[in-house]
């Protein structure tokens, strides 16, 4: 249950207060769940910190030479990409790498 909404003086983002069951359970809500970018079965990674503090990151689902294949497999839908174009889209991620940027 969301008890309040507060703004971060340190991000853009709007913090969410839950509120925890008796089982000891917390319910994330569905905008929590598309930031971190999870979807039912998936794993959730809590790192303790000090102070009492926590952070929450979703832990990578990782594929198998079968899934990796599908990708390299000529696709009709799917536009072939140049060299250039490739080198672009991993230069834009990796200069958002390590800033929380997808």
């Amino acid at each position: 249950m969301l008890v309040n909404n507060v703004i971060s003086p340190y991000t853009d983002l709007v913090m969410s207060t839950l509120s925890i069951t008796e089982r000891g359970q917390v319910t994330l809500r569905k905008d929590v769940l598309r930031h971190l970018g999870l979807r039912p079965g998936d794993k959730l990674h809590v790192d303790l910190l000090p102070g009492g503090r926590a952070e929450l990151r979703a832990e990578r689902r990782g594929g198998d030479w079968d899934d990796f294949a599908a990708l390299l497999a000529p696709d009709a839908a799917r536009p072939r990409l140049s060299i250039e174009e490739i080198e672009a889209v991993i230069a834009e991620a990796g200069h958002g790498a390590g800033r929380g940027v997808a």
